[in-house]
């Protein structure tokens, strides 16, 4: 691998939330799901949205290529120190769960290049519904689902749409055009996933991912005053 509203279930980081200094490192937001779910767009939208108050960076991987981090330095959603990659050269579940090294790495370089930092985004490479990140790398857990894949994806669960803090279904804007169901939609996400937070999103749209933007600054605003997110 190479670098270049309502809140959750409580769980616990498999690493410290303090640096040895006892100040907070920043919170680690992972964002998976399938290819072209919107996963990318996602991530451009929140730094555009949250840099203005909170100290950000980024973390794409991808199988062979650095694209996704490319795009978001042309989009200048972040100065370009602010963004890098990890080609993961597999399945890119392997670098967020199994082996987390190069993603940590790449986390910490940033952290200590750029401190202080409030917030670091870590973007999966498209995989399928079971990808999840270790907890030893992502404090929370954002999965991005899309209606042009179908209405019955929320169904068919999978980790990702089962236990991430918040599924993001996205691209509502072309429901009508592709036959999907949002209120079945909703419906399945609610069976699959009890109490935890869906919300659905359209980035065609002006201030799409607000509601996003705000679930990310709650659990900001509760990670900065020290509190388990």
């Amino acid at each position: 691998m190479h670098l270049d509203h309502s809140l959750p279930h409580e769980h616990t980081p498999s690493v410290s939330a303090a640096r040895p200094d006892s100040s907070r490192r920043a919170l680690r937001v992972g964002l998976g799901g399938p290819v072209g779910s919107g996963k990318t767009a996602t991530v451009a939208a929140l730094c555009r949205t949250l840099r203005d108050r909170w100290c950000i960076a980024v973390v794409t991987n991808d199988i062979y290529t650095r694209e996704d981090a490319e795009y978001l330095r042309r989009e200048a959603v972040l100065p370009p120190e602010r963004i890098t990659a990890v080609e993961t050269g597999a399945c890119p579940h392997t670098a967020i769960r199994d082996d987390i090294s190069a993603n940590l790495e790449a986390v910490e370089q940033l952290e200590a290049a750029l401190d202080p930092l409030d917030l670091v985004l870590i973007e999966s490479g498209g995989d399928n519904l079971t990808a999840t990140f270790s907890k030893g790398l992502a404090d929370l857990q954002i999965f991005v689902i899309d209606v042009a894949s179908g209405d019955d994806i929320p169904r068919k669960g999978g980790p990702g749409i089962t236990t991430a803090d918040l599924l993001i279904i996205n691209k509502t804007d072309l429901a009508p055009h592709v036959g999907a169901d949002l209120d079945t939609m909703a419906g399945d996400a609610k069976r699959q996933r009890g109490n935890l937070p869906v919300t659905f999103t359209s980035l065609t749209c002006d201030n799409g991912i607000r509601e996003v933007a705000d679930w990310v600054t709650g659990h900001l605003t509760q990670w900065r005053a020290g509190a388990t997110v």
